[in-house]
């Protein structure tokens, strides 16, 4: 009977990366139509999938738009295309007349080649920066004010604070603004109340409530022990092995000291205690300014005790906050590439086809939301990944444009083979190597 629920897992996961890969994959291969269009290169057929045509229909351009079978990447096949990764058909080229030769991925001038060659990995980008302007638009972003929002769901042993309270201080330490609480909090000893001055219905008092970063999960992590254990948002740990904990700088602390030996957490949830086994795993974290930190991690955020109050923010804002979150995202996953390759972090931390389609199924598991925000940094990945300079990836073509900008003329058809093949020997050796670490590495 576990193949059930097993079967449903998996297609639940397979889902979910179909569906992130298919959104990426559209938007990518749209850019490239698109640009390339406005440019007056004819694209014959634009593809989500490959392999045997599932649905497809003509428009009154002549571009037979389909879905095919396997939904694993997408393609644009412009009017001189040999094959999918936009191979040279010198055939049917010569075939055409000036007119049509125009219209030619292979005979349009050199800026409309390039233009459409990089749109691909630029819709890319701008899909990730409107999808992080779009979560801040929608959730809004914390007051400067030590205000107190809506409160979290807690076991009933938890006194709170009420909604409106503006913080004055904490243990008789002054608070300001709304940053200053976890401030002062970390330098407070972990207990199960601590006194809040607080200003309410326009009186200032004191009052006993909760420890202000209190072991409240308020996000897990895909792919980590803490999801493998069943832990969700919401869930408020109370013991580790049996040792009561008040703060989540304990649970920090007590995870960091096991270093990858077996917790008991006994957690709430929803008015129920239980008792969860995991084990912290060796991860690499890139950090703000640049490189990486490794330290052993469960996979879950902390949170205050209760909502902070939000405000919302204006188109432009939203923008800019996607814009910083897509370079923050680019330079990670640079910073982690150069780190694996001089062996400063474990080349475990690339992922293939596996790793990626569990973390897909993961995010879509814990909301939409999550989903929307994996979805935004693949998405970024993705056109990372196109803009290396490996022949067969636009990368690689916008190389070969670059030569021919230089040189007055394009690499010859006999170089071109033996490049893209160098390209594609490289791509699929990256891939099996990913591969092999969705397999073995822990």
């Amino acid at each position: 009977m576990e193949f059930i629920p097993q079967f449903g897992n998996i297609a639940f996961t397979l889902f979910a990366f179909v569906a992130a890969l298919s959104i990426i994959v559209a938007i990518h291969e749209y850019g490239h139509y698109i640009v390339g269009r406005w440019s007056g290169i004819h694209a014959e057929v634009f593809s989500i999938g490959f392999g045997p045509v599932l649905v497809s229909r003509t428009d009154r351009r002549g571009t037979r738009w389909q879905i095919a079978a396997l939904p694993f990447g997408g393609y644009v096949k412009f009017l001189g295309d040999s094959d999918a990764a936009s191979g040279k058909d010198a055939a049917a080229i010569d075939a055409l007349d000036v007119e049509e030769r125009r219209r030619s991925m292979h005979g349009a001038p050199l800026w409309a080649r390039s233009a459409t060659v990089a749109a691909g990995p630029v819709f890319n980008f701008i899909l990730s920066i409107l999808i992080f302007g779009l979560v801040l638009a929608l959730t809004g972003r914390t007051v400067d004010e030590p205000l107190v929002g809506a409160q979290a769901p807690l076991p009933a042993d938890f006194r709170q604070l009420e909604a409106g309270d503006r913080i004055l201080a904490l243990e008789g330490q002054e608070v300001t603004e709304f940053t200053e609480i976890f401030e002062v909090a970390e330098d407070l000893p972990p207990q199960p109340t601590v006194t809040y001055t607080v200003e309410r219905d326009g009186a200032v008092i004191e009052t006993e409530a909760a420890f202000p970063l209190i072991p409240l999960v308020q996000s897990v992590a895909p792919q980590s022990a803490a999801i493998a254990a069943g832990l969700e948002e919401g869930d408020v740990i109370r013991a580790v092995d049996g040792q009561d904990i008040f703060a989540f700088r304990q649970l920090r602390e007590a995870v960091a000291a096991a270093e990858g030996t077996p917790l008991t957490l006994t957690i709430w949830r929803d008015g129920e205690t239980m008792d969860v086994t995991l084990s912290p795993r060796r991860t690499d974290l890139p950090l703000p300014e640049g490189g990486f930190e490794t330290r052993w991690l469960i996979g879950i955020t902390g949170g205050l005790s209760f909502e902070p109050v939000r405000e919302t923010v204006g188109p432009s804002a939203a923008l800019v906050y996607g814009a910083e979150q897509t370079v923050f995202v680019v330079r990670s996953s640079l910073s982690g590439l150069w780190h694996m390759i001089t062996g400063a972090i474990s080349s475990c931390n690339l992922q293939g086809p596996i790793g990626i389609a569990e973390t897909s199924g993961a995010a879509a598991s814990q909301g939409i939301d999550n989903f929307i925000w994996f979805v935004a940094v693949l998405s970024t990945a993705v056109g990372l990944l196109n803009l290396f300079p490996i022949p067969v990836l636009d990368g690689g073509h916008l190389v070969f444009h670059a030569y021919e900008a230089v040189s007055g003329k394009p690499p010859s058809d006999k170089a071109l083979r033996i490049f893209m093949t160098i390209g594609l020997t490289l791509l699929l050796s990256l891939m099996l190597f990913a591969l092999t670490n969705d397999i073995f590495c822990p």
